[in-house]
């Protein structure tokens, strides 16, 4: 039997259809909380490898102008069971592919570049620079462990500073208090300002 391959759709398809989604939060983190507080509204956001998208509810709350992808049909559909009268704001679409028109403000990161084989990394720091408007920012939740297994993928020390450093300032760097028990104490709330 092949070896199931996480950067194909049918990975997550397969997890979504069979309810193993034991990354799903099932709420927002304190942290993005927080930030959206603190942040002007009418921002352009993207949330990629949106999953189950409690988040969308969120940033839309908060005045913020919000798209969520992910490239499993499972997952879309969960997405805009739960979202309701918002499910119009997630669309099917492939992060390293789609075209949305205008560049973004805000990228958030929530269990995506995690749920990526190591093998595409290389091409997620390029893309969210592509993604964002120059002064544009990566924000969310990185999850740090040296277990080569995966998916989670975790990020070894440094790695994030080797992906990201060519395009990104860090700006901010905390620790994790609410992580669900997959994530705990592996988790830290960043934001990576586009050059």
């Amino acid at each position: 039997m092949p070896k199931e391959d996480p950067a194909q759709s049918e990975f997550w398809e397969k997890r979504f259809r069979e309810n193993f989604t034991p990354w799903d939060a099932g709420g927002v983190p304190a942290a993005l909380g927080q930030f959206l507080k603190t942040e002007p509204r009418g921002q352009r956001v993207l949330i990629p490898g949106c999953g189950s998208s409690y988040e969308v509810s969120a940033f839309a709350e908060a005045g913020f102008e919000v798209l969520a992808i992910d490239f499993a049909p499972a997952a879309v559909e969960r997405a805009r069971d739960i979202l309701g009268p918002l499910a119009h704001l997630v669309r099917l679409e492939d992060f390293f592919k789609f075209n949305p028109g205008l560049p973004f403000d805000l990228v958030y990161e929530r269990a995506f570049l995690c749920a990526l084989p190591r093998r595409l990394w290389p091409g997620y720091a390029p893309r969210v620079f592509e993604l964002l408007r120059p002064g544009g920012r990566l924000s969310g939740f990185l999850f740090f462990d040296d277990n080569a297994r995966g998916p989670p993928f975790g990020l070894k020390s440094g790695e994030l500073e080797t992906l990201l450093e060519k395009h990104f300032d860090r700006t901010a760097d905390a620790a994790v208090s609410d992580s669900i028990p997959i994530f705990a104490g592996k988790e830290r709330w960043q934001v990576w300002n586009r050059r």
